[in-house]
């Protein structure tokens, strides 16, 4: 029996594409300017943390090209219905976990590393869930990379931290995510 399928093949070659693409450029196409801005926040304290611009990038790289290939299998009506229901799910903790780091940067002496750590793990594994057999390994692979960086304990204190530039960085992100929240972006 012959399994070649155009369809299998054509998203195959879009998601290959995109991938590719996933530059600072494209970013500008697919995502909105609050989300752009966020992301760049984000690359900032990456930075400063890991003292690397090239491990920064590779971090909202990854980022980026997680989120057009699901983007693409969206679209493209290729999640079944239990895939469906974890990248739900997944979508509904992105939202708790925006609204606690926002009430964590507006509250003073609430912020708690390990909270935001096992709700990012948390998004880590319903993503992969959602994603299931549809990304590779090395897609699954990019998706540990970006979860373990951002609910890395020390690095969530450091953004979290009085100190600057970080501080900075983390004015500008809960902003961003305070007017994605508002309006309904997350």
């Amino acid at each position: 029996m012959d399994t070649f399928s155009t369809k299998s093949l054509a998203l195959q070659a879009q998601k290959k594409v995109l991938s590719k693409m996933a530059s600072k450029a494209m970013v500008a196409v697919f995502v909105d300017d609050t989300s752009s801005q966020i992301l760049d926040e984000l690359y900032q304290a990456t930075k400063e943390f890991t003292r690397s611009r090239k491990e920064a990038q590779r971090v909202v790289k990854n980022l980026v090209k997680v989120a057009v290939k699901l983007a693409v299998l969206l679209r493209a009506g290729q999640l079944d219905g239990d895939e469906l229901v974890h990248l739900q799910r997944f979508r509904g903790r992105v939202r708790s976990l925006a609204m606690t780091a926002l009430s964590f940067y507006q509250v003073d002496f609430t912020f708690d590393r390990r909270v935001l750590a096992a709700g990012l793990l948390e998004c880590r594994d319903l993503l992969h869930q959602a994603a299931g057999t549809h990304l590779t390994a090395k897609s699954h692979g990019r998706i540990n990379h970006v979860f373990g960086h951002f609910a890395n304990g020390d690095f969530l204190a450091a953004l979290y931290g009085p100190a600057e530039p970080y501080q900075g960085h983390l004015r500008r992100i809960c902003e961003g995510l305070g007017r994605m929240l508002d309006e309904g972006g997350i």
